[in-house]
């Protein structure tokens, strides 16, 4: 018998190799990352962690209340845009200008270069960032960033900039004669079943776009579902499955020169991770969508963090969770 004979009739040798580590019960499999957050006291309300084919998991470590998700709102305005290019109300690689009106003093130097891709990825040039103090209560915010010189040319650098995403908010509000909370009410809302969601809106009656979408946890966490899902939610196409994957596809990617690794690459409206095909919605306090393609999972989670960066959730999640997925 050669040695190969020898191998193939050992019945512990024909059988599948063990895993490397044995499978997690559901319910012990977020206690890992639990005990992380309250060891480490990173302030977190809720985690939601939904998976394909598997029942959802939770955990609230407080009351589930309405809360801003801070810049996940930029995230769920990326999502408009997409659905209101569907519909055929814009393109973007359209011109901003070709969607709104002039504004009384003129349009500032360069802005009529200015793209709607280059809003949705925060690459437009213009030093109005919005929401700043000087900014926030501005009678015509979209008139002051029309009228405002560009200080790069559109596509050559990146700055954070809540203005941008405002526009788009703007664009569409224009283009459907709704806000933005409005038009989104049959598209998105309604179909996830958030039926009542309060946006914050300009002195001129605009929904905010770029932040001030206020919802409780398990409301979040249908978002969650709907971009994992690539724009599905319960078998019904609400977002083009096309553009959920522009959005954090290949050319999406814009260099940010953040330090941080977690804020190195920004798409349209979401976050680059360093886990391999982790992609994130981020709102200020550690509101944070972490979709993980690979894993067929999506993770929600709460906080309220106060004075400290939602870096340490993420790893706590990359070195607690997703290991066990």
């Amino acid at each position: 018998m050669t040695t190969a004979d020898a191998a193939s009739s050992d019945p512990a040798s024909s059988a599948a190799p063990a895993p490397a580590t044995a499978a997690v019960p559901d319910h012990l499999l977020l206690l890992p990352l639990r005990q992380r957050i309250v060891e480490r006291d990173l302030g977190v309300r809720a985690l939601h962690l939904h998976r394909a084919g598997r029942d959802d998991l939770s955990h609230r470590f407080g009351d589930d209340t309405v809360e801003n998700i801070y810049s996940v709102s930029k995230t769920v305005t990326a999502l408009a845009v997409g659905i209101a290019a569907q519909e055929g109300l814009l393109d973007v690689e359209d011109l901003v200008v070709d969607h709104l009106p002039v504004p009384a003093g003129g349009y500032g130097a360069g802005i009529e270069q200015v793209r709607l891709r280059h809003l949705i990825t925060m690459t437009s040039g213009s030093p109005i960032l919005g929401f700043l103090d000087e900014h926030r209560d501005h009678e015509d915010l979209t008139g002051l960033f029309l009228g405002t010189d560009l200080v790069a040319a559109p596509g050559e650098h990146w700055e954070y900039s809540n203005g941008s995403i405002f526009l788009l908010s703007r664009v569409i509000s224009e283009r459907s004669g709704q806000t933005l909370r409005d038009w989104l009410m049959p598209r998105l809302f309604e179909p996830l079943g958030i039926l009542n969601p309060q946006w914050h809106t300009t002195r001129d009656g605009y929904s905010w776009g770029a932040t001030g979408l206020h919802l409780k946890s398990g409301q979040l966490a249908r978002i969650g579902r709907l971009l994992l899902q690539g724009g599905e939610y319960d078998g019904t196409q609400l977002v083009p499955s096309r553009w959920i994957d522009e959005m954090h596809g290949d050319a999406a990617w814009v260099a940010t020169g953040d330090p941080e690794p977690e804020a190195a690459q920004y798409g349209y409206g979401v976050w680059q991770c360093t886990p391999e095909g982790v992609w994130r919605a981020d709102g200020a306090l550690g509101q944070i969508i972490l979709v993980m393609p690979r894993q067929r999972a999506v993770l929600t989670i709460t906080s309220r963090l106060e004075g400290r960066s939602a870096a340490e959730t993420q790893r706590a999640v990359w070195e607690e969770l997703l290991p066990l997925l």
